[in-house]
């Protein structure tokens, strides 16, 4: 027709993409695409080992306490903890943290950090569970777990006399730590790190109004917590009493302190208490300490973190032992 340039039977191409992009030529355009990594077996709906991860979860949860379930991505003293997120979940599984199961919600996009997972997972037996991602979110508070979540069990505390036990084993000088109101797990964690690699034999810490010993405080401590007992004291005032009554002194952490690090006798059976930034020590602790110990300072920085300070004089305690 006239005014119509396009020849009869001719296809019109769509912008500026070469090829076919629809019909037969498109479909096999598309099937040359890459699809990415192979996911995991257990996350491959249709394989065998899917359907037992499957079963393994619906067996799990039918086992749990009715109105119960894993911990809403916090720390509870009488329930599992869960950590939620990639990067979290890698760290923890990585520096040893003791798990019990790994979540990954069902068509959870893939990548290296949770193939490291299912892989640390599966070669040191923890169950690897795959689940709705509606259960991932019921489990969060958020909802920010990014498909996987590592369920935690409780931490179990040993007990003050316990850690007397292990002093008396040991055949060494008594060098233990007491955490007074100290609340970041991080500064716990790191403290447990410090006495382990100073040669104490224990942390004491308050029943309330502590840190608990959380994934965090297992994952700052590199691994210490699985070698270190942590006992808990339901009256840290009375625990201390009873220490200073089997000989050991008692002495506190404050930057007024009466007496110095440079001063400070350590080769005796020793308790060190150290207090929280904040506050310091609370008033009875520091009633029932033997001295209150300060750390030298050459520059202008009035204190140090709680674990730096604790990590400072264990270190001395450690060297005048070795002499």
């Amino acid at each position: 027709m006239a005014g119509n340039s396009q020849r009869r039977g001719a296809v019109r191409k769509s912008g500026s993409k070469k090829g076919a992009v629809v019909g037969s030529g498109g479909k096999r355009r598309r099937g040359l695409e890459g699809r990415g990594a192979t996911p995991p077996a257990h996350m491959r709906t249709k394989h065998p080992a899917a359907k037992r991860a499957a079963a393994a979860a619906k067996a799990a949860q039918s086992q749990q306490p009715r109105g119960r379930g894993p911990a809403r991505g916090g720390k509870g003293d009488d329930g599992p903890e869960l950590v939620l997120g990639r990067n979290p979940v890698v760290e923890c599984l990585r520096a040893g943290v003791p798990a019990s199961a790994l979540y990954v919600a069902q068509g959870t996009e893939n990548d290296d950090r949770l193939t490291e997972a299912v892989k640390i997972a599966a070669d040191t037996g923890i169950s690897i569970l795959e689940v709705p991602r509606t259960d991932l979110d019921r489990m969060s508070s958020n909802g920010l777990h990014q498909g996987v979540a590592l369920q935690v069990p409780p931490y179990r505390y040993a007990h003050p006399d316990d850690l007397v036990g292990r002093v008396r084993d040991s055949g060494e000088p008594a060098l233990l730590v007491a955490l007074d109101n100290i609340s970041d797990p991080r500064n716990l964690g790191a403290v447990i790190r410090s006495v382990a690699a100073f040669g104490g034999q224990g942390v004491v810490i308050p029943q309330r109004r502590s840190a608990s010993v959380t994934a965090v405080a297992w994952r700052t401590s590199a691994g210490a917590a699985a070698r270190l007992p942590v006992a808990r004291a339901t009256n840290l005032t009375r625990t201390l009493k009873d220490w200073a009554a089997q000989g050991y002194q008692i002495v506190g952490l404050d930057a007024g302190g009466d007496i110095t690090l440079d001063e400070f006798d350590g080769t005796t059976p020793t308790v060190v208490v150290v207090g929280s930034e904040g506050k310091g020590l609370s008033r009875l602790v520091r009633e029932n300490c033997d001295a209150i110990l300060s750390i030298p300072m050459a520059g202008p920085v009035e204190s140090l973190n709680a674990s730096v300070a604790a990590g400072v004089v264990l270190s001395d305690i450690a060297r005048q032992r070795r002499g």
